[in-house]
Formats: structure tokens, C-alpha cells, sequence
């Protein structure tokens, strides 16, 4: 049966329907679900009808099932896990994308998108200042990005001593030694698990969670054999960046890779503001870093940058009869899936609506509106800020673990803002990473008085 345009026309228009619903409600509805997960299923796992539904009818039902329960993301009231909103553009782009359904590998299959992605990864490199020939792929997120780069990292380690890493594998081979700061993000972890190559050795780091530059040094000494440097641009608790031309100076005089894991605080290198806290970052290996977390568009979309192009296409690509490969590079060369969205044509775009001032402007209102933040609850009496609030994370205390601990479930109880409980420098605290592009100066201050609210009810 072939498929017309009127098969599509409803329930698109119903998707349309309920998306503007949905964003509308976002300034004034509670944040967190109405409903627990197991509530929402009664409504999906049904037996399955032996007749076909109108695909409009689907989307209702689809839509309004399960409102109840959704978390509100988008809102520039969520702070919790440094989760990002979604541009107007990125968004509009990403249902271009379903639309056109192309499967973006090939260049010679699907000209448009690789070339819409190679467009945004050249200006990715622009904006980030790092090498204009590093190779770019686009990945689900950045716990991939940092296996990409990790990937990368582990096959120059064992190419410079010999060993044969696509024909004999890791059985047998030279140990790698991984070195990460001891506040290094769990990402980091999966992906060294994922990669066989076991859990890195800490590095101690300071009060902020940057690794320390005598400890690298003592651990460089100590290490012997093929080595890997983790180095980590935005702490998940403080923001803080480590110290990137002492640090990588050090690993490039002892031959170790050097990859970088950015998941939101990458982002910081667009502005001068930041320009000391990341000097040396161009200097590095590989970086990681999310598009849907500081740039605001769709879930999913990580970045993997290699500096070294044709290493990571060794290390990706494949040759085989039924392909059509291009001399260029096609994209999943650079990534570990041969089918995938075209993830980069939101990051395309973003860029392309923000332009470089609005890029810019962006990660300076988010790290603006933390400060802001900062100031307004660190005036609250009980309230303690931890870290130094140097890019867009906030920790705070609110005395004893326990009354941070009840502070922080009256709040999340309350549902009108999100913030995250974690624990971080032996103490519980609330952890608040502000992310999303359409926070304002009215979310700010209904999130300082949800936070006062929190504490009355705590007691």
C-alpha cells in the first residue's frame, strides 16, 4: 500500500496540537509528575486490540495518558541533573528530521544530512576553539561521546607500543593505565567499562573537585606502560574546571592521551569569560560534551571531537561490499552505530538561530542565572552554598545532612521548581544545575521562594 499525504495530515496535526499544549503549560504547572510510573502504565499495558486505530486516535490517547506523567524538563524551573531545555529551532528541526526519517551514515545515501552535520561540526570547532581538522560525531549523549574518545585514546595507546588492537584485540595486550581526577563523572567510568579497560586510578583532587597538579604529576611517575589522562571541564557539584595546561603538559611529556570529558561544561570555552579557568583545553586528545545539555536541543545528542581525524575513523570505520563509502569520511565512521538520526541537524539549528553572539549569550545567561541563584539562597538564613559558583552548578547545605536531606523532599513534595539531592564533600546536599535556555529573572525567584517554602515545611 503506498503511502498519501492525508495518512499523515491528523495525526500530525494532533502531535502539533498536544506539543503546543504541552509547552504552553510549562510556565505555570507543577514540575514535578503528577504520576508515578505505575499509575501511568494501567493506561499502556493493556492487552493488545485485534483491530487497527486511527493513527490520530493514538495520539490522543498517547498524549493524554500520559501528561500525568511527565516531568517538567522543559520548565525554566527544572534544575535537576543538568538536564537542558529545547530551543524553538532545535526543536522544530528535530521533527524535520522524524519526518525525513533518513538513516544518517552515508554521505552518498543521505547527502543532505551529512552535509547539514558537517556544516555544524565546523562550526562546533569555531566556537569551542579547538582544531579545525578534529573529526566530530554525533552520539545519544555524552556517556558515549567519552567512550568514542576513550576508544580513540585506547587504540593510539596500544598502536605506539605495537600492539594490534582491530586484529587481536585486548587479550594479551599491554595494560593501559587510566588516570582521572577523583570526582570524575560515572560517564567516565561506563565507558572505560564498556572499553575493557577497568575502572582509572584516582587522582586526589581539591575542595572544587579539580585534580590536583602534584598528584597527576606523582601519578604519571608511577605509571608505567600505555597511559590515559581523564581530565574533566565542569564538575558535576562545584562547576569547576580542572587545570588543563599544567595538567596536560604533564601527561604530553610522558606520551599519555589526553581526553576531556565536557558533558555541559565545554561549553564554557565559547566565551572569553572563561578563558583562564580553560587554558590548554585546545591541547588535548579528544573531548566530550552534550548538545542537549548547554545547548538546549532534543534528547538525544552527544558530541565526540578526536583531534586526530583519521584515527577515529580507523578506529570506527568499516569496509565492506555492500556499502557506498565516500572519500571524505561518512559519519559512522566516527561514531559506534552504522544506523542513527541525524542528531546534528538540531545542533545546526541551534547554532544557526543563536548565531555567535546568541551562543554566547546563552552560556553566560545560564551561569548568570546560578549566580543569581546562589545570592538570593545564600540569604536565606540556614542556607549554606558549597562550591565556589564558578559556571552553573550550585551545592547547597542547609545545616546537618539530615535537615538537608527533609529540606530537599519537602521541596521535591512541593513540586513547583526541581532541584536534585546528592552528596558531594562527605555532606548531603541540594545540587542545582541551571541549564535550560528559558530560565528567567521571575524563575529565579520563584525558585529561591519554592526553596523557603521547603524549609518552613521541613521545620
Amino acid at each position: 500500500m503506498t503511502a498519501q499525504p492525508d495518512d499523515y495530515r491528523d495525526a500530525l496535526d494532533r502531535a502539533r496540537y498536544h506539543s503546543i499544549e504541552w509547552l504552553e503549560s510549562l510556565t505555570t504547572r507543577p514540575v514535578a509528575p503528577r504520576q508515578k510510573a505505575d499509575e501511568v502504565a494501567e493506561h499502556f499495558r493493556v492487552p493488545l486490540q485485534e483491530s487497527s486505530i486511527d493513527p490520530a486516535e493514538v495520539i490522543d490517547e498517547l498524549a493524554t495518558f500520559a501528561e500525568p506523567g511527565l516531568m517538567g524538563i522543559p520548565s525554566g524551573r527544572f534544575f535537576g541533573w543538568v538536564m537542558g531545555g529545547t530551543l524553538p529551532s532545535a526543536l522544530a528541526s528535530d521533527w524535520l528530521v522524524s519526518a525525513w526519517d533518513q538513516n544518517a551514515a552515508m554521505r552518498f545515501a543521505t547527502p543532505a544530512t551529512a552535509s547539514i552535520e558537517e556544516a555544524a561540526e565546523d562550526w562546533l570547532l569555531d566556537l569551542l576553539g579547538l582544531p579545525a581538522s578534529s573529526g566530530v560525531g554525533f552520539t545519544t549523549g555524552a556517556t558515549m561521546a567519552n567512550f568514542v574518545g576513550l576508544a580513540a585514546g585506547r587504540k593510539k595507546a596500544l598502536d605506539d607500543v605495537g600492539w594490534d588492537l582491530r586484529a587481536d584485540g585486548l587479550s594479551g595486550s599491554p595494560r593501559i593505565t587510566v588516570l582521572a581526577g577523583a570526582e570524575s563523572h560515572v560517564s567516565v567510568d561506563m565507558a572505560l567499562r564498556y572499553l575493557g579497560l577497568g575502572l582509572a586510578t584516582p587522582v586526589a583532587a581539591d575542595d572544587q573537585g579539580r585534580i590536583r597538579v602534584d598528584a597527576l604529576k606523582e601519578a604519571l611517575d608511577a605509571a608505567s606502560g600505555p597511559t590515559i589522562l581523564c581530565l574533566q571541564a565542569g564538575n558535576l557539584h562545584s562547576g569547576a574546571f580542572d587545570p588543563f595546561l599544567e595538567a596536560i603538559e604533564l601527561a604530553r611529556a610522558r606520551g599519555a592521551w589526553v581526553h576531556v570529558d565536557g558533558a555541559f561544561g565545554l561549553w564554557a570555552a565559547v566565551s572569553r569569560s572563561w578563558a583562564p579557568a580553560l587554558n590548554g583545553l585546545e591541547l588535548a586528545d579528544s573531548w566530550a560534551t552534550d548538545a542537549h545539555k548547554t545547548l538546549n536541543v532534543p534528547y538525544d545528542c552527544g558530541v565526540a571531537i578526536v583531534a586526530d581525524r583519521a584515527l577515529l575513523r580507523s578506529e570506527f570505520g568499516a569496509h565492506t561490499d555492500y556499502l557506498i563509502l565516500d572519500a571524505h569520511g561518512d559519519p559512522f565512521e566516527r561514531v559506534p552505530e552504522m544506523s542513527r538520526r541525524a542528531r546534528g541537524i538540531p545542533v545546526w539549528a541551534a547554532l544557526r538561530s543563536l548565531g555567535r553572539e546568541g551562543t554566547i549569550a546563552l552560556v553566560e545567561r545560564l551561569a548568570r542565572n546560578a549566580r543569581e541563584l546562589a545570592q538570593g539562597l545564600s540569604a536565606l538564613p540556614g542556607v549554606e552554598v558549597l562550591n565556589e559558583v564558578v559556571f552553573t552548578q550550585v551545592c547547597l547545605s542547609f545545616g546537618t545532612d539530615e535537615r538537608t536531606r527533609d529540606v530537599t523532599q519537602a521541596l521535591i513534595a512541593d513540586g513547583a521548581v526541581w532541584m536534585s539531592g546528592s552528596r558531594w564533600q562527605g555532606r548531603e546536599v541540594l545540587r542545582i544545575s541551571v541549564s535550560n535556555w528559558s530560565t528567567d529573572a521571575t524563575d529565579v525567584a520563584a525558585s529561591i521562594d519554592a526553596v523557603r517554602r521547603a524549609m518552613a515545611a521541613a521545620g
